[in-house]
């Protein structure tokens, strides 16, 4: 059964990826949390730590939001590379030639919300 990875209130995972969402940098919290090498990472696509509870419609309104050059906050839920799973607030935007993502933890009351939401979206939209 997968664990739960809790995040400090300090903790700030910071990843920069091209246009099409390949990783190009990822800061050692980031590495840290998800349990890759910062190797593993550089390269991939961004959704190596989607977790299979997301539902498809909200990264489909990341992508329309952050292509059209604006902002894009949310919860998202991650998986890490043992199969684990962690919870952020996410602050995605455009930067450079790609974009840049800021995660921080997301409290209790906000995993509970988002984790009855996301399971709703799912059974409605997939």
């Amino acid at each position: 059964m997968a664990n739960e990875v809790l995040l400090e209130d300090t903790d700030l995972l910071v990843s920069q990826t091209d246009e099409k969402g390949i990783v190009l940098y990822a800061n050692d919290t980031f590495c840290e949390i998800a349990e890759y090498e910062v190797e593993e990472l550089i390269g991939k696509p961004h959704n190596i730590v989607r977790h299979s509870d997301m539902p498809k419609v909200a990264f489909e309104d990341l992508w329309k939001t952050i292509k059209a050059g604006n902002t894009w906050e949310g919860f998202v839920k991650n998986s890490t590379k043992s199969g684990n799973y962690y919870w952020v607030f996410a602050t995605v935007f455009p930067y450079k030639d790609g974009y840049m993502s800021i995660r921080k933890m997301a409290t209790k009351k906000e995993i509970n919300k988002y984790t009855k939401l996301y399971q709703k979206l799912k059974r409605e939209k997939g």
